[in-house]
């Protein structure tokens, strides 16, 4: 998991740069397509009948809700420091019981909703409402997080009946069909350096997605869970390495108290809620 989160971390750097010389939409579908086409492989092995369903409204919920969500973290980690803006989409944990609770019914106890109470005030020492830092881009980086929540409790809903590997190919082909449309009116040819470096983003992905995985695999959501806010630590190291970004107070505390709770809401709820988790990293 740890593994998992340096190439998670290394992919948003890429990211970052990369965000510099290109749109966003273009971040989004390099990202979308070369995640489908490493699927490939595994859907031809099982056969392409596999991937018959008749959920294709619960695909299309999970696919919309997971692009928006890549849209709004790339268009964070462009325009905030890449740090904060890790956290603030990994604050997925923190949202998923509001809409657990009103979409799929399920309760929880009084101790998970402190944790969550101590995670939104962290989100608020980072967004800082009233001050000068706070700006659009933070309520985008925080509503990645919310549709991330929202493709996660799409996943609870799809398992009932479908399989993992068609789960994430529809993910994957839904991402990628939404984000070639703008391409239409903002494609722009990347310098030739560019090509390697899109191609990267999409292998550190797959690459961190396998990890991912297999911890999930190999211990429960619950135990393993807190070790994806790693990505976070080698996100604000290279921030500070290569962008110079060094958090202040408020954000620091901020970024602990979002990390704890999420922690904690794994601790409390991760083997109810969060096994879906492997499914929908960006």
């Amino acid at each position: 998991m740890i593994a998992s989160g340096l190439l998670f971390s290394t992919m948003g750097a890429l990211i970052k740069y990369i965000s510099t010389q290109l749109p966003n939409e273009m971040v989004v579908f390099f990202r979308s397509a070369m995640g489908l086409l490493v699927l490939f492989p595994w859907v031809w092995r099982r056969g392409f009948g596999h991937l018959k369903t008749p959920r294709w409204r619960g695909h299309l919920l999970r696919g919309l809700a997971g692009v928006a969500a890549m849209y709004c973290y790339f268009y964070a980690i462009a325009h905030m420091p890449l740090a904060e803006a890790t956290l603030l989409n990994y604050s997925t944990p923190l949202f998923v019981p509001f809409i657990a609770a009103t979409w799929l019914g399920e309760k929880f106890s009084r101790r998970l909703w402190i944790a969550i109470g101590s995670g939104f005030a962290g989100i608020l020492l980072i967004l800082k409402p009233g001050m000068e830092i706070f700006t659009p881009v933070s309520l985008i980086g925080a509503a990645s997080g919310v549709f991330g929540a929202l493709a996660m409790a799409s996943i609870r809903r799809l398992t009932h009946s479908e399989p993992t590997l068609r789960i994430i190919f529809y993910f994957s082909a839904v991402c990628t069909a939404v984000s070639a449309l703008p391409l239409l009116w903002r494609w722009q040819s990347p310098a030739p350096g560019l090509w390697a470096l899109l191609v990267a983003v999409g292998v550190l992905a797959s690459l961190a997605q396998s990890l991912l995985t297999r911890a999930y695999s190999c211990a429960p959501a619950a135990q393993v869970g807190p070790f994806t806010y790693s990505t976070v630590v080698f996100a604000a190291i290279a921030g500070g390495v290569f962008w110079g970004e060094i958090p202040d107070v408020m954000s620091l505390v901020g970024v602990v108290l979002v990390c704890l709770a999420g922690i904690l809401t794994f601790r409390f709820a991760g083997k109810r809620l969060l096994p879906e988790a492997k499914l929908i990293r960006r």
